[in-house]
C-alpha cells in the first residue's frame, strides 16, 4: 500500500517532482530554445506549486479537479511568459497568475449576475495588471492599471469590485489552534439589540393575558401567516367574527406593550 497517495485529475501528488533553481533556469533555458520537453517538464516540476495554491481555495465549494486543471492554465501561462532576465524567483512570479486563473475560473461560475461592459473591463484590468506584474516585477497599482487602459480609476475600482466572489458566512479568519472565528463572528446582528428582546419578553407577556380564542387567533393570523379567511375555517367561526376578535386582541395588548 501507497503512503500519503493523493491522486487530482490521475495525477499521483506523491510523486510529483521538485526542480531545484538551477535545474529550473536550465530548463527555462533550453525550453525558450525551442525544446519543448523542457516546458513538459517545467509544469511537471511545478504542479507541487498549484497544490500549494488551491489549498486556499477549499471553502469555495468547488471540486479540487476543477480547481487543479484550472491552476495548471494560470501555470502553463506563467511558465510562458516568464523572462529570465529579471531577477525573480519563478515561484514570486507564478503564484499570482495561478491564483488570477483560478479567481476568474470563480467569478465566470458567480451566480451573481454582472453586466457584460462592466465584467469586460474587470477582465481588461486583470490582463494588464498580470502585463504589468511581467514588466515591473512588482504589484501595479490601481492607478497605473487605469493609466494604461485610459479609463478612470474609479470605473477600475467600480469594475473590479463587481465581480469579487461572494465570500461565505462560514469561511474562517482567524485560527489559533482552538475555535476558529468565521465571517459571521464579526457581522452585527441589529436583531439581537437589547430593545428588541424587550418588545419579545412584552409581546409573550401580552399574550399570555389573553383568553385562548384570541391568542389562538394572533397565533395563526401573525406567527403562523394565515388569511382570516383561512382561521375562520380551522376554528370553525365566521371571518367577520375573527377580523372583530382580531382586533379586540391587539387593542387589548397595546394596554400592555
Amino acid at each position: 500500500m501507497m503512503i500519503n497517495k493523493v491522486e487530482i485529475c490521475g495525477v499521483n501528488t506523491s510523486k510529483l517532482p521538485v526542480l531545484t533553481n538551477a535545474q529550473m533556469r536550465e530548463l527555462f533555458t533550453r525550453m525558450q530554445g525551442g525544446e519543448i520537453s523542457s516546458r513538459d517538464q517545467l509544469i511537471t516540476g511545478n504542479l507541487r506549486l498549484v497544490l500549494s495554491v488551491i489549498q486556499r481555495f477549499n471553502n469555495r465549494g468547488e471540486y479540487v479537479d476543477d480547481l487543479f486543471q484550472v491552476g495548471c492554465i494560470g501555470l502553463m501561462k506563467a511558465i510562458d511568459n516568464f523572462d529570465l532576465s529579471q531577477n525573480v524567483k519563478f515561484s514570486t512570479y507564478a503564484v499570482p497568475m495561478i491564483i488570477g486563473e483560478i479567481r476568474r475560473y470563480l467569478r465566470d461560475n458567480n451566480p451573481i449576475r454582472v453586466s457584460r461592459s462592466l465584467r469586460d473591463v474587470a477582465y481588461k484590468a486583470l490582463q494588464i495588471r498580470d502585463t504589468l506584474v511581467s514588466k515591473l516585477s512588482r504589484e501595479p497599482t490601481v492607478q497605473e492599471i487605469a493609466n494604461e487602459l485610459s479609463l478612470p480609476l474609479e470605473e477600475i475600482v467600480f469594475a473590479l469590485d463587481s465581480i469579487q466572489e461572494p465570500v461565505s458566512l462560514f469561511e474562517p479568519l482567524y485560527h489559533d489552534g482552538g475555535d476558529p472565528i468565521y465571517v459571521m463572528d464579526q457581522v452585527s446582528d441589529d436583531k439581537a439589540q437589547d430593545i428588541q428582546w424587550l418588545e419579545g419578553i412584552s409581546i409573550r407577556e401580552a399574550l399570555r393575558r389573553l383568553n385562548e380564542r384570541e391568542r389562538l387567533i394572533l397565533t395563526l393570523r401573525f406567527f403562523e401567516g394565515k388569511t382570516q379567511m383561512e382561521v375562520a375555517e380551522e376554528i370553525g367561526i365566521s371571518q367577520a367574527q375573527v377580523s372583530r376578535l382580531e382586533k379586540a386582541a391587539l387593542s387589548h395588548m397595546r394596554k400592555f406593550v
